[in-house]
């Protein structure tokens, strides 16, 4: 099934805590992460049906409007991409990788739910601004060609956002470099 996920990112920690505790009291949405991230800012995300998800996060933005650094609400994201928000995604190290960088969390989010509508790839990892800076980051697995497609959709995403940063295809990543991803 299909459900949203809506990001809210404040640039007060106290708040954000105090923010969390506020949207998941105001809608039935399950909390995915609520943690401080860089620099200096606070990420809540949440899922649960489009209309819970919107009336949560539109309940944090009017309460908490001058601590607002950015939100977003996305529906019908791809299962793969709550489960690898979970970190519960099974890893697989096989294939090609491919790496798309973007500069904030809702925008990394929106990019890997592209790049696995586009194409048949696996989400290998999916990171959300925590000690990279406030930037995130999806590496997708899967045959070269579907990897170079669902790269290039995600990055596309994020360059017409305004929010891309940098992506990589390795074709045959060596065993090292698997061990250390």
């Amino acid at each position: 099934m299909y459900q949203a996920i809506g990001v809210i990112e404040l640039k007060s920690i106290a708040k954000g805590i105090e923010a969390t505790d506020a949207a998941l009291k105001s809608a039935g949405v399950e909390l995915i992460s609520a943690r401080p991230a860089c620099p200096g800012k606070y990420e809540i995300i949440l899922t649960g049906t489009i209309s819970n998800v919107t009336s949560a996060v539109e309940h944090v933005k009017g309460r908490y409007d001058e601590k607002l650094v950015d939100s977003s609400i996305m529906g019908r994201i791809d299962p793969q991409v709550i489960t690898a928000l979970f970190g519960t995604a099974p890893a697989e190290k096989k294939g090609s990788l491919g790496i798309i960088e973007t500069y904030s969390a809702a925008s990394i989010i929106k990019a890997a739910d592209v790049a696995v509508k586009t194409a048949k790839v696996n989400i290998f990892e999916l990171r959300t601004s925590r000690g990279m800076g406030g930037k995130g980051v999806c590496l997708v697995t899967g045959e070269v060609g579907d990897v170079t497609a669902a790269v290039e959709a995600g990055c596309q995403h994020a360059k017409d956002a305004g929010v891309y940063y940098g992506s990589s295809v390795i074709a045959a990543p060596h065993a090292d470099l698997w061990d250390q991803i």
